[in-house]
Parts: structure tokens; C-alpha cells; sequence
């Protein structure tokens, strides 16, 4: 029986994803594109999921398409319209995103990894915009993502050159978020995923989109989003709950149920961080 493409888990809220080619290092055919597609569109209807963890098998994160597979696949403007839809999708998830990276993380690869709110790595993982050294350019997002995260400058080093950095130089240009070693990896990604799950959904939501959108906004644009964003927010149970929670020293639990009424005003509770 074959293996499955993609690996999906999901347990107290966290929806693991996992690449599952790790003979090819998880490089990405029609059918891991159409699978991604398919789980990211489900996300965006499936309340019960917080967080999306995308990882890969065998010790690789991603090696990239498949190009072995793309010369007799489909033609190249529908596959290149199936990477868009999936780097459109997990960039625009209404939950956090996290990178999970060991091994090779290069090309269309990287840029999956790119498009997470969040990128772990280890001291081995190695990221490469590859593409100029196969005589295309960048693509799943990376003409967009690189100059927003590393500056015009360092983008057209890494397009143009192609180079493979570590993860501490990843790090240093704000590429990757975090690096911890091999054997930890995973106990921090769970921990990090537990975090998330238990923070204010529909607020997680609006702060995400609010931060993405706003690198291409002006603050007029920003203040009229944050304004929207908050309406939202103030209509949950969960604002409410963090007063009370602060009243009542102890952890909120937060739902993101919907309310438009409640007894305790969110508007004035003090929004400094309690003394420890």
C-alpha cells in the first residue's frame, strides 16, 4: 500500500502537516500541492483547529517542486496557479502557522516555510533560494516575501545567487525565528503550539491580518483596520474573560465564542501587563 503524500495530525487543536516524500526530501509533485490545497482550504472552515504545525518526513523539511515530475505533469501556468493558490492560502490562514525545519528547506520549499507566521529550525537545517541555479526565479511567494523580511538588497543576494545559508545566518536576517537543537525540536514546536492554542482565537486572527496587511498600508489604512479589528474582538466572550481573568489573578480561558453583550465592560479594563 502506498504511502500517503501528506501525513495529517491533529490533536487538541493543533493540525500537524507533514511532507511525506522523504525519498526525494519531500520535494512537492501535483499531488502534495493538490493534498496542501486541500487541508489549508479545509482549515479556514474547521473552527476547531488554532494552529497549523508544516514539517517534513525523513529528516528534510522540503527540497522544492518536483521538477522530475513537472515535465510531463500539467502545463507549467496550472501548476504554477496551484503554488500560488497554496502559498495564498497558508499566508492568508486565519490561525498561526509554524514552521517545523530540519534538514533542507530550499526553493518552493523555503518559501512554504516563509509564508508561516513562525519558522523553527535546527543548527542543521540549510535554506537555499535555489531557483537561479535551475534557470527559473523565484516562486510560491518569494519575490514577495524576501524583500518584506530581509530588505531589497539581501532578497536579490539570496535570488541571484542562489546561496545556501545555515540557520544561524537565517536567523541573523530574520529568516528564521528560532533555532534550537535536533533532539528539541519537537518539545518546543508542542510547546509553542500550546501557546497559541491557548490564546484568543478570533484576536489572533484579527492581530495576523492586521500585521500582514500593514506592510503594505499606510498608517491611515492601519489605524481604520485596527479599528475594525477591535470592533470584532470586543464582540467576543474573550475580552471579557481576560478582564475577569486579571480581576480574578488566574489564566483566561479563552474560546472566541461570539457575544454582543456581557457584564463586564472589556473598554475599561487597564491594558498594562499586571504586576508578577
Amino acid at each position: 500500500m502506498t504511502a500517503p503524500v501528506l501525513l495529517v495530525d491533529e490533536r487538541d487543536g493543533v493540525l500537524t502537516l507533514t511532507l511525506n516524500r522523504p525519498r526525494r526530501k519531500n520535494a512537492i509533485d501535483r499531488e502534495l500541492w493538490m493534498a496542501l490545497r486541500d487541508e489549508l482550504t479545509a482549515v479556514r472552515a474547521e473552527s476547531g483547529v488554532r494552529v497549523v504545525v508544516l514539517t517534513g518526513a525523513g529528516g528534510a523539511f522540503c527540497s522544492g517542486a518536483d521538477l522530475t515530475a513537472a515535465a510531463t505533469d500539467i502545463h507549467p501556468l496550472e501548476r504554477l496557479r496551484l503554488l500560488g493558490d497554496v502559498a495564498l492560502l497558508l499566508h492568508e490562514l486565519p490561525v498561526p502557522t509554524i514552521a517545523k525545519v530540519t534538514g533542507v528547506a530550499v526553493g518552493a520549499g523555503w518559501n512554504l516555510a516563509l509564508g508561516c507566521d513562525f519558522v523553527v529550525a535546527t543548527p542543521e537545517s540549510r535554506f537555499s533560494q535555489i531557483f537561479a541555479r535551475r534557470g527559473l526565479s523565484p516562486d510560491c511567494g518569494g519575490s514577495w516575501l524576501l524583500p518584506k523580511l530581509v530588505g531589497l538588497q539581501q532578497a536579490k543576494r539570496l535570488a541571484l545567487l542562489g546561496d545556501l545559508i545555515d540557520a544561524e545566518e537565517a536567523r541573523f536576517m530574520n529568516l528564521v525565528t528560532w533555532v534550537v537543537p535536533d533532539a528539541e525540536i519537537d518539545a518546543f514546536v508542542e510547546r509553542l503550539g500550546r501557546r497559541l492554542v491557548a490564546g484568543p482565537p478570533v484576536a489572533l486572527a484579527q492581530t495576523k491580518a492586521l500585521l500582514n496587511e500593514g506592510v503594505d498600508r499606510t498608517l491611515r489604512d492601519a489605524l481604520a483596520s485596527e479599528g475594525r479589528a477591535q470592533a470584532v474582538n470586543l464582540a467576543t466572550a474573550d475580552a471579557p474573560e481576560a478582564f475577569a481573568a486579571f480581576i480574578e489573578k488566574r489564566e483566561p480561558r479563552f474560546t472566541g465564542r461570539w457575544t454582543l453583550s456581557g457584564d463586564k465592560n472589556p473598554v475599561e479594563s487597564p491594558m498594562e501587563v499586571p504586576d508578577a
